[in-house]
């Protein structure tokens, strides 16, 4: 069993910084999704991809993949770059 181990993002209509702390455990798939022969909806019988973990710190998610045998990938945060300009910038 695979998973990654990424920092929750920052979502596009989201100005403040709630919830960016957290680390999020996301378990890889099994199994290939495949069509359902009825409805035509993508499926698969593998319930690990639904499951989230969320953990405070990157060594609190670490620990929980290795105390449960879980080869994992960290995704590291890209800094955040400021673009700082005054309100003058726009006239220019």
């Amino acid at each position: 069993m695979s998973a990654r181990i990424f920092q929750h993002p920052k979502n596009a209509m989201q100005s403040g910084k709630a919830l960016l702390d957290q680390w999020i455990l996301d378990f890889a798939p099994a199994e290939a999704r495949k069509p359902d022969p009825l409805m035509g909806w993508s499926g698969s019988g593998d319930t690990q991809t639904q499951v989230q973990l969320k953990f405070a710190s990157l060594a609190e998610a670490q620990a929980y993949a290795a105390k449960h045998g879980i080869a994992v990938t960290i995704h590291a945060t890209p800094p955040r770059r400021l673009k700082l300009q005054s309100y003058a910038d726009n006239f220019r």
